[in-house]
């Protein structure tokens, strides 16, 4: 049976905005998430923009307080309570939980050469003892990102976003992590260096046994890279499955909107796409019932007062909507 690496039950992360004679409101940024990351695995995180997803990711690292829930690290060594780690544990999650950053270009110092920036995690946080130890395991990240000892000696500035990618994806790698985040990893890249970067991150992810959770807006990447995939929209989880199954058969009509926009090269798929009505609520005045009753065309009365829960029906795949067996059932019929 395959292991869980990351555990959350109802994860919650809410920002304090606003002040005057009202006083200050909540955005709910993560709402309430439960998930499970395997280990070994590349999981997907799909949905719009201001829908929680980095939010999530960062919530998974500790770099954002989580205000309500549960999450947990185990990964056979230790078992970490992600909500209230601090001290030397915090000091110790971070060799075990690294994050690759979306922009190549403003996430490395202009001032440091390439092995500078990828020892620094080593030297801050006590890694290795001599700069020689430091050296040799620069060399061996560097090797398996596909850098020469070359590329070490030169500064950001003389490479190109795909060879930066690259850079930052050994810096995050450096410490032994168990665990990365990759927030919008290859969204600034060019299509063929997308492909490059990609099929390095699965490699890497074989050859280490690496969990990766794979944040994006691009399906047809999360389709090629992810194991599992989950679906976020405004804080909320509302569909998760096995990559295969989820792409063969959306049960959520946010999901089936998303994947119906995907681009075609048939010409007889044109016109497919749905259409949503309207724009995404906004996160500090959020709508009752399901949030996506305010532009779903399958929104009935008990759509706009119950919130579903995220079930699953016993294969696997979960979702959240009061109707999905209705419409699945009408499709098929």
């Amino acid at each position: 049976m395959s292991e869980t690496l990351i555990k959350a039950r109802n994860l919650s992360v809410g920002f304090r905005i606003g002040s005057g004679f009202f006083g200050k409101s909540i955005l709910k940024a993560v709402d309430h998430v439960s998930v499970d990351i395997e280990k070994g695995s590349f999981f997907g995180l799909v949905g719009e923009s201001g829908s929680g997803k980095t939010t999530l990711g960062r919530a998974l690292l500790k770099a954002v307080p989580i205000t309500g829930g549960t999450a947990h690290y185990m990964d056979g060594e230790v078992d970490y309570d992600l909500t209230t780690l601090a001290g030397a544990e915090l000091k110790d999650y971070r060799k075990r939980a690294q994050l690759i950053f979306q922009d190549p270009y403003a996430a490395l110092s202009p001032r440091m050469t390439v092995r500078d920036i990828i020892a620094e995690p080593l030297e801050v946080m006590g890694l290795t003892k001599t700069r020689e130890e430091t050296d040799a395991r620069v060399r061996e990240i560097a090797a398996k990102c596909r850098l020469n000892l070359e590329h070490l000696r030169r500064f950001p500035h003389a490479f190109s976003g795909g060879q930066r990618q690259r850079i930052s994806i050994a810096r995050a790698l450096v410490s032994g992590p168990q665990f990365i985040v990759a927030d919008e990893s290859v969204a600034a890249l060019d299509v063929s260096i997308q492909a490059d970067v990609l099929n390095l991150l699965k490699q890497i992810q074989r050859d280490l046994k690496i969990t990766f959770l794979f944040i994006s807006h691009d399906l047809s990447v999360v389709a090629h890279t992810c194991d599992h995939v989950a679906v976020m929209y405004l804080g909320r989880l509302v569909e998760s499955a096995p990559t295969r199954q989820l792409f063969a058969a959306p049960r959520h009509p946010y999901t089936k909107a998303l994947f119906s926009a995907i681009p075609s090269l048939d010409p007889d798929d044109r016109g497919r796409a749905q259409k949503l009505q309207g724009e995404i609520p906004s996160p500090t005045n959020q709508p009752s019932g399901c949030k996506f009753h305010t532009r779903c065309p399958y929104a009935i009365d008990r759509c706009k007062k119950d919130e579903p829960e995220l079930v699953n029906p016993g294969d696997g795949h979960e979702v959240a909507c009061h109707r999905w067996a209705e419409l699945l059932a009408e499709e098929t019929a």
